[in-house]
């Protein structure tokens, strides 16, 4: 007989073990006691001996002996005894064992029950253990029990379905009747389980697919009563009726909307009000805001829904939540190439994503801003990158430096930009730069001799400056090698001072190279090639020379063979005389290669061939009358704008201060800014477009870009006189509560159609705190904006912020202003119409 009566027993002496060798023997023990009652045929203790047998093999023991007293206990017409021996079975029997034949014939006598929970418990087992044969063996029984009156019996025999189309996918036409009768069901239980069941067949064959599209309208109506219902404590979580069913719901749309415009038709206003609805402020109403967003994107919806999930996309992106943000990013890499221009709206927000503190983020950022370059704002966007590459982990460098580069040479508006970004990115992580593109960034240098002196003159800086990075002293020393004369001859430009290099200079630099810790086999071969150069130009001097002939006679002995055989090689040539000379001239013009982007940069603009610091913005553009129009500077978009109709409401008669580049009409930027409105960009208002010739901007000690927000300057300096120096006049745009704004507009007679506005923010009491500046123009125009010099205003102080508006000449500049503030502890929030500037401001006459 076992030691222990029941399982409390036989818990309790398994807990009162001190050691774990205590444990196991009496684990052996009451084991061997089962088995012996087992062979006594005791029907009283069956009960107890299989479920003390159960609480043993969850602990990890052997308990395979008690399969066939689980059928017996199956066998008994006592519910207790069939729930203890069906839990046995699915414990103990998987559907490879020989013993799963023998518990059909139990199963298909239970699932013909009088008791529903005895049809349950069947059922329930079936689920789980079911193999291919007992699936065939119970099909029928299967299908007639999803007919069944009781709901509690059609929910887990849906789910008995889905087991056997799983085992058997050839039989799953014989539930396509079933499975739609069970979507008019009203209890969400039944009616998650048939989704599922429907989900799974239509993934099997495309005619089942085609045989559920009948039943969209269904589907609709069902989500409708959930989005419109009240509130049902039954279904509720977190305020949201039963966003399972939801989600099953919005899943299944998306596989029969998928390339289906009728099925996709019928269900657009559904998915709007789903989208409109849903509270996103609790991770319920995230989840099915998610699926929404899936499900618009998969099916063939219009193009005013695709705009409206991927702005709740770029809402994700602002959540706190790691998770939600990641699967933000997530999508939108998918989406990106179906929808670039409204993925374009949340640039600034990720952009963001790139100084977060989780690595997959950042990670999941990037790749998402590598999508977004483009001609319009490849100058914004590799700007940020350059930026986040002097912080970004190693791991990132690689990749970063690749694309940046890549982006450059497919999207450069002139060769001066592309060469400026190239440089910025061998400064910052020339230890991660790839051979390809170092050679793309030579070839390039060989076919703009306009720029050969600017090159030179750069990196002869930069390497005196670091010589830590392998791919700037590579390409520092080839440049230099190859055009040193130039760089002899013209000296150094930086800050239009001119600086002399003498050739001594420019050989200790190389030779210092030689001894540094950071060169290698690579850069030794280089500085070799680089030297022998050099020593044939006309502008190095005989004592140089010589001494670059001590060089290489130093390294015929090297015991680097590579470097001997090229030192051995180039002193021989020192004896040639003026073959030398010939021998060593200047490099020709690579051949131009296709490369992974193809063959682009050196069919663009030069640009500026000043010889200045580089401003990767990119106001360096070519005076020439040829210069592209993606050579013009871009607009700064505001980073602290949302969507204006969270500002301003539904209002379309307004364009907002986050719109794209005004110098590119032909984009239909401001239809862009339309499209979060909903409206078409056919009647709105033609933008002026800057002319395609403007002047540089000296580089300020301060920085190295000048403000898209400055008026343009003489790019040569004009004789000294007296300029007239016309006043300029301020108009009060707000006075309330202590505070005070005035607007000075200011324009340029070179270029109407743009008016420079500076707001000031003076209080005329205690200080006002916390102040939020937001303003939109008519559609007709662009906004852009600058972020506010202080958002606190202390008294005597004067805050500022720049604004920039570009109109059609002759229209009036028309502005509404929306200001949120603190004032004396109490919150204020106003919104003004302003059209206090004179007529003609937009022509640059007033």
């Amino acid at each position: 007989m076992p030691t222990y009566y029941n399982l409390k027993a036989l818990i309790k002496g398994i807990r009162g073990c001190k050691t774990v060798a205590d444990e196991r023997a009496l684990i052996q023990q009451e084991s061997a006691a089962i088995r012996a009652s087992f062979r006594e045929e005791d029907t009283f203790q069956r009960h107890n001996n299989v479920a003390k047998l159960l609480y043993i093999h969850m602990l990890g023991s052997p308990a395979h002996f008690g399969q066939i007293e689980c059928l017996k206990l199956v066998a008994s017409p006592l519910f207790t005894d069939k729930r203890l021996g069906y839990l046995g079975i699915m414990l103990l029997l998987d559907e490879n064992q020989e013993v799963l034949t023998l518990v059909t014939n139990s199963l298909k006598n239970d699932m013909n029950h009088s008791n529903m929970y005895a049809v349950g418990l069947a059922l329930c087992t079936f689920a789980n253990i079911a193999s291919e044969e007992m699936s065939r063996d119970l099909a029928n029984e299967i299908e007639k029990l999803l007919g069944s009156s009781n709901t509690y019996i059609r929910k887990k025999a849906a789910l008995c379905a889905l087991r056997v189309i799983k085992k058997v996918p050839d039989i799953a036409d014989h539930f396509i009747g079933k499975a739609k009768n069970l979507l008019t069901d009203r209890n969400h239980g039944v009616l998650i389980a048939a989704i599922t069941l429907v989900t799974e067949i239509c993934s099997l064959e495309e005619s089942y697919l085609n045989e559920f599209r009948s039943a969209v309208p269904l589907l609709v109506r069902n989500l409708k009563s959930l989005v419109t219902t009240g509130y049902s404590p039954e279904h509720d979580v977190s305020g949201i009726t039963d966003p399972f069913l939801q989600v099953k719901i919005l899943r299944l749309m998306r596989i029969l909307g998928k390339g289906d415009e009728q099925a996709s038709e019928a269900m657009n206003d559904i998915l709007a009000q789903v989208a409109t609805n849903t509270d996103g402020s609790k991770n319920v109403g995230n989840s099915i805001l998610y699926e929404t967003v899936l499900t618009v994107l998969d099916i063939e919806a219009d193009t005013g829904l695709r705009v409206m999930a991927i702005n709740i996309l770029g809402k994700f992106l602002s959540n706190r939540d790691n998770n939600i943000r990641y699967v933000a990013l997530n999508t939108l890499n998918k989406v990106v190439t179906m929808d670039t221009n409204a993925v374009q709206r949340h640039r600034n927000t990720i952009l963001d994503c790139l100084r977060d503190g989780d690595i997959s983020i950042r990670r999941r950022a990037l790749e998402l801003s590598y999508a977004l370059i483009n001609e319009q704002n490849v100058r914004i966007l590799i700007r940020e990158l350059l930026a986040f590459l002097e912080v970004a982990d190693d791991e990132f460098k690689l990749g970063l430096t690749t694309q940046i580069s890549l982006a450059a040479e497919r999207f450069a508006p002139n060769k001066r930009w592309h060469i400026d970004t190239v440089l910025r990115v061998l400064k910052l992580a020339g230890n991660f730069v790839r051979e390809e593109i170092l050679s793309a960034f030579i070839r390039l240098v060989a076919h703009t001799p306009e720029l050969q002196a600017y090159t030179a003159s750069k990196l002869y800086l930069a390497l005196r400056s670091d010589i830590s990075q392998e791919s700037l002293t590579l390409a520092a020393t080839w440049i230099l090698g190859e055009y040193s004369d130039i760089l002899i001859e013209g000296g150094i430009v930086d800050d239009d001072k001119t600086t002399p290099v003498r050739d001594s200079e420019l050989i200790d630099l190389l030779l210092s190279c030689f001894d540094s810790p950071y060169s290698n086999y690579l850069i030794r071969q280089f500085l070799l090639a680089a030297l022998t150069k050099i020593s044939a130009r006309s502008t190095t001097s005989q004592p140089e020379q010589d001494r670059i002939a001590e060089v290489l006679a130093k390294y015929t002995t090297s015991p680097e063979l590579e470097l001997q055989q090229r030192a051995v090689e180039f002193a021989s040539l020192f004896t040639l005389g003026e073959t030398r000379v010939g021998v060593l001239e200047q490099m020709p013009a690579p051949e131009l290669k296709a490369t992974v982007m193809g063959v682009v940069s050196e069919r663009k603009p030069v640009g500026s061939t000043k010889a200045m610091d580089a401003d990767l913005l990119g106001d360096e553009i070519s005076n020439a009358p040829s210069a592209s129009v993606g050579s013009q500077p871009p607009v700064n978009p505001q980073s602290n704008q949302d969507l204006l109709a969270e500002i301003f409401g539904s209002s379309s008669e307004l364009a907002t201060s986050t719109s794209p580049p005004a110098a590119q009409p032909q984009k239909s930027s401001v239809d862009d800014i339309l499209g979060l409105f909903g409206s078409s960009s056919s009647n709105s208002g033609p933008v002026p477009q800057t002319p395609s010739a403007l002047p540089s901007y000296p580089a300020t000690p301060a920085t190295a870009v000048p403000s898209t927000f400055a008026l343009p300057q003489s790019a040569t300096p004009a004789t000294p006189a007296t300029p007239s120096v016309r006043k300029l006049t301020e108009y009060s745009a707000y006075e309330k509560n202590g505070l005070r704004v005035t607007l000075t507009p200011q324009t340029s007679a070179a270029k109407p159609g743009i008016v420079m506005i500076l707001a000031r923010f003076q209080t005329t009491g205690p200080p006002v705190t916390g102040i939020s500046f937001q303003a939109a123009v008519p559609k007709s125009q662009q906004l852009q904006m600058l972020p506010m010099s202080n958002p606190n205003v202390n008294p005597g102080a004067t805050e500022t912020q720049q604004m920039r508006v570009v109109a059609p000449v002759g229209s009036n500049v028309r502005l509404r202003l929306r200001i949120g503030y603190t004032a004396d502890g109490q919150t204020h929030q106003e919104q003004v119409d302003f059209a206090g500037f004179p007529a003609g401001l937009t022509s640059g006459t007033a």
